[in-house]
């Protein structure tokens, strides 16, 4: 859900709501109660809910079946270029 900010053109206080998008925009300040109360225009910050996104993309969650086959080989099966001691497949053809 996007999180707006909001400024009070009477008495100049803001706030971030955090609304949806069908939501109608917000009018009366919560500070003194005129209807001067008015969305800023800025890029909306949202906040993201659920599990599943952060841990699966970003926190190394899941990985690869290219690497996870090569993290379960000992070094000495792999080649040079990955990291191993093993002759370089490249180098017999």
């Amino acid at each position: 859900m996007p999180i707006y900010p909001y400024r009070c053109e009477s008495c100049g206080f803001e706030k971030d709501h955090l609304q949806k998008l069908s939501d109608p925009p917000l009018d009366s300040c919560p500070e003194c109660g005129s209807h001067a109360y008015k969305k800023q225009l800025t890029a909306a910050g949202f906040q993201l809910k659920g599990n599943g996104w952060y841990a699966t993309d970003f926190k190394g969650g899941c990985q690869p079946a290219a690497a996870a086959a090569a993290a379960e080989k000992p070094a000495e099966s792999l080649p040079p270029c990955a990291g191993g001691t093993a002759p370089c497949p490249c180098a017999a053809s």
